[in-house]
């Protein structure tokens, strides 16, 4: 996945240009220390075009953010058989942008830890990223328990960004992988993977729950009474 999925062939090039001068300006001298002048100069683009680009120098380091989210927008506006597989396969998009660069992924994560305004605005972004899937999610199963929508959608993005640290953190590859498979356990753990391999739920490999409550009984309520039973 590639900023050219949000931006005009014409365009891709600079804001790329960009987007990797200012970290490299940012990680070399600092963040509040860089100029606007300082980042057209060593991209080789006016002041004037990084404006247009760009709102400033923040939007620079946020930049392959909000061309994610865009994509992310079009890929869960098509049609998909499970929307619970659809939120993760967005999980896996913006993972495998970020682990084809992992340098210059790396890079801008130094830049924001290292600025508390910037800290505070990667929390609003990471939020988005939850917010439209919790959206997707309760547009795409009429009559889902809001509190599944959010909590799925919670839970897949703390593990997509509990492996992404890892990547970021570290100086090793984490392949797409290593996220798929925490997805899927996910997935298991809320009880909307299905099973592909054809195997009998009476084989062990998974358990049957049958329980039978008062219809009038609160969704909610039968959750609470089968959780409570399960972990005892």
């Amino acid at each position: 996945m590639s900023d050219t999925a949000a931006a005009p062939a014409s365009q891709a090039a600079p804001r790329a240009a960009v987007v990797a001068a200012a970290l490299e300006l940012f990680a070399r001298q600092g963040f509040d220390q860089t100029s606007v002048e300082q980042i057209a100069q060593a991209a080789g683009v006016s002041r004037s075009t990084f404006f247009r680009q760009f709102g400033g120098k923040d939007d620079v380091v946020f930049a392959d953010h909000e061309v994610q989210l865009d994509r992310l927008r079009a890929f869960l506006a098509q049609p998909h058989d499970d929307p619970w597989q659809a939120v993760c396969e967005a999980s896996v998009l913006v993972y495998t942008h970020f682990v084809a660069d992992p340098e210059l992924a790396r890079r801008r994560y130094a830049v924001v830890r290292g600025v508390p305004a910037l800290r505070d605005r990667e929390i609003v972004t990471v939020f988005r990223y939850e917010r439209l899937f919790d959206e997707y999610l309760r547009a795409s199963l009429p009559g889902l328990d809001p509190l599944d929508a959010v909590g799925f959608s919670a839970l897949i993005t703390a593990i997509h960004n509990h492996v992404l640290r890892q990547l970021l953190r570290g100086t090793k590859k984490v392949p797409v992988s290593v996220l798929r498979t925490a997805l899927d356990d996910a997935r298991r753990r809320f009880g909307v993977l299905p099973r592909t391999d054809g195997a009998s739920a009476a084989s062990g490999d998974d358990d049957v729950v049958v329980a039978v409550f008062p219809r009038a009984m609160p969704t909610a309520e039968v959750a609470r009474r089968l959780r409570e039973r399960l972990d005892s």
